[in-house]
């Protein structure tokens, strides 16, 4: 027999296997440790909550679950750039916050789709902001602080710890609301922005509860208000926007995992099943709780589905306020 039709026996019977090794894949993850990427420096929310969750995960899964903070680039461009250029074989997976979807929006250089361009893995969590100002800023209410800024627009500065965040889109949404146009500074990071807010350089962020609360509680900034509907149980003393004069109002800061595209749709289940188990455990509520974030499970078919809604709804935000990157 020739080697040709050697070869073309052989073909058949190697394609017969290739549906066998996808869900044996599957049924041997992990094997090695599992990196999950977070396209930001460390201290952040977004690297607590994951840092959380890997703790979490490398505990039910008796396998290490590693962070990797990569920084760089628009929106964190250079994690999410890395991830995408990865195998779908579940060991190298993205954790990621709502910036992830709205940097499409506002950035023309950013040229992934989130929806089609990853594997859509699961929610793990949500929370709302703190509206805060600096200690010497003489207002009690969101109401009285855009009041001010409308009799001396010049003399007030607004920040965001990343262009396009949460914190960013909501300060976006309350200008719009109060009829303000002050410039938004973009920090990098939480930590210069907070710092610089509460020495007065800045005069108004929004913020979650993870970084912004300790410095509320010390005094060195003050809090006006939080994003969600209803009160924190975390900080009950704090109104929301619509009790401090403004329109309801409810934008969270949330938090997902992806994996790069096509990944055997065996391994995408082993692997949501196993971070949704973490999030429906009470040690990560009980973890979360004290940060201002609750659990906020998903199939991946529902993460897919979300991610379509908010990429609408942070449109609509992006295009009034006119926000891109130039």
């Amino acid at each position: 027999m020739s080697f040709t039709r050697r070869s073309l026996l052989a073909a058949p019977a190697a394609a017969a296997l290739l549906p066998l090794a996808r869900p044996a894949l599957a049924q041997s993850w992990p094997d090695r440790p599992v990196t999950l990427i977070v396209p930001y420096p460390p201290g952040g929310a977004v690297d607590g909550v994951a840092r959380m969750l890997a703790q979490e995960l490398s505990e039910k899964l008796k396998a290490n679950v590693v962070v990797d903070n990569r920084a760089g680039g628009a929106g964190g461009s250079v994690g999410v750039g890395q991830v995408m250029r990865s195998r779908g074989d579940g060991y190298t997976l993205l954790f990621n916050a709502s910036i992830h979807v709205v940097q499409p929006l506002i950035n023309k250089n950013v040229t992934y789709d989130p929806v089609n361009d990853f594997t859509h893995i699961g929610l793990v969590a949500d929370g709302p902001l703190i509206v805060s100002t600096s200690p010497n800023v003489p207002a009690k209410t969101l109401k009285e602080f855009f009041d001010l800024v409308k009799k001396d627009p010049a003399k007030y500065n607004f920040c965001t710890s990343g262009y396009g965040s949460a914190g960013h889109l909501a300060v976006e949404q309350l200008k719009i609301m109060a009829g303000v146009d002050n410039e938004v500074i973009t920090y990098r990071g939480a930590g210069p922005a907070l710092t610089d807010l509460a020495g007065g350089t800045v005069q108004l962020m929004a913020d979650p509860f993870l970084s912004s609360l300790p410095l509320v509680k010390g005094g060195q900034i003050k809090a006006l208000a939080v994003t969600s509907k209803e009160r924190s149980p975390l900080a009950p003393e704090i109104p929301t926007v619509a009790e401090s004069g403004m329109e309801p109002f409810d934008i969270a800061s949330w938090y997902a995992v992806w994996a790069p595209k096509d990944m055997p749709a065996a391994l995408q289940a082993t692997i949501a099943g196993n971070v949704n188990a973490v999030v429906r455990s009470d040690s990560f509520k009980n973890r979360l709780a004290p940060l201002g974030f609750v659990p906020k499970a998903s199939t991946p078919e529902e993460l897919k589905a979300f991610v379509i809604s908010e990429t609408a709804r942070y449109k609509k935000i992006v295009e009034t306020a006119k926000i891109s990157v130039e």
